[in-house]
């Protein structure tokens, strides 16, 4: 799968991410599809040195989806704990 396949799967599990980790991220929709398209990468690539499944191969593989998704997860929840520590809630 090509680089133009991991940005297409990136932006949709950057959209995935978001609707499983709902609420206020710190810049908005368009960091949350960046931060899913680098999570889809850097999973996908994790997944396949550690040899689970072969992410890299098949757009439309479950292991590929998988891979990206939790990707794309881990990253929003990294880039909520690292951005939201400056964030002060007023009420």
């Amino acid at each position: 799968m090509g680089i133009i396949g991991w940005i297409l799967l990136g932006l949709l599990a950057g959209v995935i991410a978001k609707a499983i980790l709902p609420g206020d991220d710190p810049g908005g929709i368009i960091v949350t599809t960046i931060i899913g398209i680098v999570g889809a990468l850097l999973g996908g690539l994790i997944a396949g040195v550690l040899g689970l499944g072969d992410p890299l191969d098949e757009f439309f593989d479950i292991s590929t989806w998988i891979a990206a998704i939790i990707g794309a997860i881990v990253l929003l929840l990294i880039y909520r704990l690292v951005v939201g520590r400056g964030r002060t809630r007023t009420v």
